[in-house]
């Protein structure tokens, strides 16, 4: 048994979501403690069923909430001109917004960590017990 999970759209970039798990998004421009509710949601695989958007899964939500604002690592960009004695040595840090994913609401369900963790346990047992 595997645990919940999403395929969420969200500044432009794809994530594999699982409640109770963080990720570093493009900036949202909200403040840290601010709740999040992310709706272009592509894939949910939840309670063993994988429902598959096109392109989005309908009344399907990522629920979060934002821990804090941060900047990426620097990326260096060295620009130079062979024969010619022109350089130039620029650097970039993303701003991203760092999501805590609380859960994932499909239908009026809703899947959160500790239901995953409940979940594992179980099988954790059925396993030692067939053993």
């Amino acid at each position: 048994m595997t645990a919940n999970y999403a395929i969420v759209a969200v500044g432009g970039k794809q994530f594999w979501v699982e409640p109770g798990r963080f990720y570093d998004v493009n900036s949202l421009g909200l403040e840290s403690g601010a709740t999040v509710t992310l709706e272009q949601v592509l894939l949910v695989h939840c309670g063993g069923q994988v429902q598959i958007g096109r392109p989005t899964v309908p009344e399907a939500r990522i629920e979060g909430k934002v821990l804090d604002a941060r900047r990426g690592p620097k990326v260096i960009i060295y620009k130079m001109r062979p024969k010619k004695k022109t350089r130039k040595k620029t650097g970039h840090r993303q701003e991203l917004t760092r999501v805590l994913i609380e859960k994932i609401v499909v239908g009026g369900q809703e899947f959160t960590a500790v239901e995953a963790v409940a979940a594992m346990e179980v099988v954790e047992t059925i396993e030692a017990v067939a053993v």
